[in-house]
């Protein structure tokens, strides 16, 4: 695979040049405050780590939908110093008679980097979800058919042979139960309601409702319909 030559890119330049003259600043600043030798070049690294920290780890909590007000109190403070030893070495500030308070401000710096670092490094931390990659649809094969075994049609049975099981089936259905002949009295009493039945209501008798007025059981409704 052949590799890319390197860009020389201007904002790679401009972060370069902003980055070293804030080193320069941070330094000179620590040096003015009596940090001398190694200690006034480890103040502007101390400076940046934080603040580079800071940033990275509120991008994370932003992207993932978290509160990011930590990292974010981090990062301001940060940039407090970086832009105040800016400011203070312009000329606004003898560095020659540094006042008691920055000094014991500048002292006190790595004790409150460490607690930022601190805290962001044991902030929890978004994994990261493996991202699937879409499938093209015309890319994607199509599922193979299987032919499935064609299935022989069956006869439809035949009318003539259900006729025939029907005609040769037992009748099963009750059949009405004969009628049982009366005395004469009986019959007699039976035409005597009707007949008074029709005299008042204008209507032929019901055969049901004279057995019942004469007190006989309901099969005995067929010989009380014969006579009337």
């Amino acid at each position: 695979m052949r590799a890319h030559p390197a860009r020389v890119d201007a904002v790679i330049i401009q972060a370069v040049i902003a980055g070293a003259l804030s080193f320069s600043h941070l330094h000179d600043l620590a040096e003015a405050a009596g940090q001398g030798g190694w200690k006034a070049w480890a103040y502007p690294i101390s400076v940046d780590l934080l603040l580079v920290a800071a940033w990275r780890q509120m991008r994370e909590q932003q992207r993932a939908g978290r509160p990011a007000g930590g990292p974010r109190l981090w990062f301001l403070v940060a940039l407090a110093a970086s832009l105040g030893a800016n400011v203070a070495t312009a000329g606004l500030l003898d560095l020659d008679k540094v006042p008691p308070l920055l000094r014991v401000v500048v002292a006190g710096w790595p004790a409150v980097a460490f607690f930022g670092g601190t805290l962001l490094a044991h902030t929890p931390r978004t994994p990261d979800v493996p991202v699937t990659p879409e499938r093209d649809p015309e890319s994607t094969p199509a599922p193979a058919v299987v032919d499935e075994p064609q299935h022989e049609a069956l006869p439809a049975p035949s009318t003539a042979t259900e006729t025939a099981q029907e005609s040769t089936a037992p009748d099963t259905s009750p059949q009405p139960a004969p009628a049982i002949s009366l005395p004469p009295a009986l019959v007699d009493r039976v035409q005597a309601l009707a007949e008074e039945h029709r005299a008042t209501t204008g209507r032929p008798a019901d055969p049901d409702a004279v057995r019942v007025r004469l007190g006989l059981p309901p099969s005995m409704t067929q010989s009380v319909a014969a006579h009337l």
